[in-house]
């Protein structure tokens, strides 16, 4: 069906009716079933758009160890252990993440300079904050796993903006 160009106006300028809505109802359908949502986006984009990111400075991930390593645990087993490394222009972190459970990992990690930096781990269930010792070196223990992002926060009376890292999956 042709519109005329003085219709099209009219009719772009008229209220959403129920014609409208279940025109777009079935619109949104076939693109879920098209080209449905991957998962874990809305996770992500939650954890990609703050605020706070607006003021941020952004890190990027340099690194990504390309093969599990293997390291010792008590029992002489051997578990899964990955490094990872963001940079930005004023800090550095390096994280190594470690099972220690089913659905948990430890991160272990070193911010340069990082002497008194706030690392806040945000993560599905919430964050976690911790403070990097003098040497820029902080733990989490019993992460769950899943999506996880950093935010590090420079020690009071320093300027440096805060880093915010991608989102990675822990």
């Amino acid at each position: 069906m042709a519109v005329a160009d003085g219709d099209a106006d009219r009719i772009a300028a008229d209220q959403i009716d129920a014609v409208d809505e279940r025109a777009l109802r079935r619109l949104a359908e076939i693109y879920d079933e098209l080209d449905p949502v991957p998962p874990g986006m809305v996770e992500r984009l939650q954890f990609a758009v703050t605020l706070e990111a607006l003021n941020a400075e952004v890190a990027q991930l340099q690194w990504v160890e390309p093969e599990l390593t293997g390291a010792r645990t008590d029992d002489l087993g051997a578990t899964e252990v990955q490094t990872v490394t963001f940079t930005s222009e004023s800090l550095t972190t390096m994280i190594t993440i470690t099972p220690s459970g089913l659905d948990e990992v430890r991160v272990d990690g070193w911010a340069a300079p990082g002497g008194g930096v706030s690392v806040e781990l945000r993560v599905a269930g919430g964050r976690l904050q911790v403070t990097a010792d003098a040497d820029g070196r902080f733990v989490f223990e019993d992460v769950p796993r899943g999506l996880a992002q950093f935010v590090l926060r420079a020690p009071p009376g320093d300027r440096h903006p805060p880093v915010v890292t991608p989102s990675i999956d822990l």
